[in-house]
């Protein structure tokens, strides 16, 4: 994990910068200004306790990973503008998995997520990553377009993914980044291929 406070990639006036224990308070705030995640995907409000719970958040026991990087995008005036979360060699090495990927709803439509995903994918690359991968819900079709528009495919639906009060149709979305094919990621990833592949 990179040191709280540390720059792990940047852009035109912002900087994405570990988030530190003693940020939790304006990561709290973060979320309960920009509810919409929370509503679409737990069914409420941001919890009391949402910023600490993602805080400490791990993939399942059984899961490979190497580090976890919870991430607030902050501009030059210092305002949070964003928070990402990914996890490195997740399942697999060269295997970066988005967990979280969420721009402050005034900035929704003005570029600012595509700027974010392009540095987000040029940091994942120098760090060895051969294919970006998340989940998105069904119940969420902008982020979904969002996705796609930008090189994700699909490889795997799950049904009944209990998140919160409501249970979601998750698809596992993949996208490589060197010229790697789905076989080769699929070959990586057993647990992503498609029912009865």
């Amino acid at each position: 994990m990179a040191p709280p406070g540390a720059a792990l990639f940047s852009g035109p006036g912002w900087r994405a910068l570990a988030i530190a224990e003693a940020d939790l308070p304006a990561l709290q705030a973060f979320f309960e200004a920009n509810p919409a995640y929370c509503e679409i995907i737990a069914g409420g409000p941001p919890a009391a306790d949402e910023a600490r719970e993602e805080w400490g958040a791990r993939p399942p026991e059984d899961w490979p990973w190497t580090a976890r990087h919870l991430l607030r995008i902050v501009d030059d005036a210092g305002a949070m503008t964003g928070v990402v979360d990914v996890v490195t060699d997740l399942l697999a090495p060269g295997v970066h998995h988005v967990g979280l990927f969420i721009v402050a709803t005034a900035r929704h439509g003005d570029g600012t997520a595509r700027a974010l995903l392009e540095a987000l994918v040029a940091w994942a690359r120098r760090d060895g990553a051969r294919w970006l991968r998340l989940n998105v819900a069904e119940a969420n079709p902008r982020a979904a377009r969002f996705w796609a528009r930008e090189g994700f495919v699909p490889v795997r639906t799950r049904e009944g993914v209990a998140v919160g009060r409501l249970v979601h149709r998750m698809h596992t979305m993949v996208r490589p980044l060197d010229g790697g094919t789905l076989a080769e990621y699929l070959a990586l990833v057993p647990r992503d291929r498609p029912e009865g592949a």
